[in-house]
């Protein structure tokens, strides 16, 4: 009676342990696929982060303002003469 209450014992904490493994499987799959899509995310964000940095680069071009005024707008840039200087 007691090797079959032993052996009884055993197969329930295999049993046990086998469910525990397939579980800490799962969990382990579930956040290995948690972890992709956080990479991804980051990689999408780096990429973004380039193009705003090139972005700013080209805005902030020297005379870039300039050229455009007097490209787009048809602008000039006034003589010494005309500019009037205020005051606070």
């Amino acid at each position: 009676m007691s090797k079959v209450l032993l052996l009884a014992g055993l197969f329930a904490l295999l049993l046990i342990t086998a469910l525990l493994v397939i579980d800490k499987k799962y969990e382990s799959r579930t956040l290995f696929i948690e972890m992709q899509k956080q990479e991804k995310m980051l990689d999408n964000y780096e990429i973004e982060w380039g193009k705003l940095q090139l972005e700013l680069t080209m805005l902030t071009a020297e005379n870039r303002v300039e050229r455009v005024a007097k490209k787009k707008l048809g602008l000039i840039m006034p003589t010494r003469k005309s500019t009037i200087y205020l005051k606070p």
